[in-house]
């Protein structure tokens, strides 16, 4: 098995309440992660995952609670000032730009981090850990097929290395041989960089072959934080939260 350098982000989510328009839809959530550490998030639509890392990265403000990154409060922040102090969105929907190249794309994700040689060494390794596209980087994003938009949205977040990455539901409409090579890439890229992964999925079982712990959301609750392998063999609490 390989071991992680702890270079990832230390995160802790404390009281953490987000409402739309005065409803509720995350209550109260308590969310510690260790630097390296993948955790994935799980529950049915509705539960409060993507709620989740939207406000983890800024994108929807909280009414109540805290996040802290690497033992100080971001909880204010800007999404752009979260990305620089590393902090990384995969949203859902493989959001990429269809009229750039792939190239053009993880230059785009590299611009405010890294120039010159530094981004071509970034993207280089954007390029190792997804050989499709090192043989399409001329290919317009239009042209590439849903597994690797995919592929090009997580190689965007990675080549500004970030410590925390977030991703929403990269399985989202891919084939199972698809979702199992995205998954294995996450998996290697936080074994070699140390990086800190929360991962939402409805694929219950390819986020936890690769995750360390899994948290089970239940309208906009925690009701389950435990050991991926626990969780894998909690036949009970998989019927009642997870569908099967």
């Amino acid at each position: 098995m390989t071991t992680r350098t702890a270079t990832g982000a230390e995160v802790s989510i404390t009281g953490l309440t987000v409402g739309y328009g005065g409803e509720p839809v995350l209550h109260g959530i308590n969310l510690d992660m260790k630097p390296g550490e993948i955790v994935a998030v799980l529950g049915a639509n509705g539960a409060g995952k993507s709620t989740l890392l939207r406000t983890l990265a800024g994108l929807v403000r909280p009414t109540a609670g805290t996040i802290d990154l690497f033992r100080s409060d971001i909880t204010g922040l800007r999404t752009e000032d979260r990305a620089r102090r590393g902090l990384a969105l995969v949203p859902d929907g493989q959001s990429v730009v269809a009229e750039l190249s792939v190239d053009e794309n993880l230059r785009l994700g590299a611009l405010w981090r890294h120039r010159g040689p530094a981004r071509a060494r970034a993207i280089g390794r954007v390029y190792e850990l997804f050989e499709p596209l090192d043989r399409r980087r001329s290919s317009a994003g239009h042209q590439l097929s849903g597994g690797e938009r995919q592929m090009l949205a997580i190689g965007r977040a990675l080549v500004a290395e970030p410590t925390l990455l977030a991703v929403d539901e990269p399985s989202l409409g891919l084939a199972p041989r698809v979702v199992a090579d995205l998954m294995a890439v996450l998996r290697d890229a936080s074994a070699r960089t140390g990086l800190t992964i929360l991962l939402a999925e409805q694929n219950v079982t390819s986020a936890l072959s690769i995750a360390d712990r899994g948290v089970v959301l239940s309208l906009g609750r925690i009701v389950a934080d435990a050991p991926a392998e626990t969780l894998s063999n909690d036949a009970a609490l998989r019927h009642a939260y997870l569908g099967f």
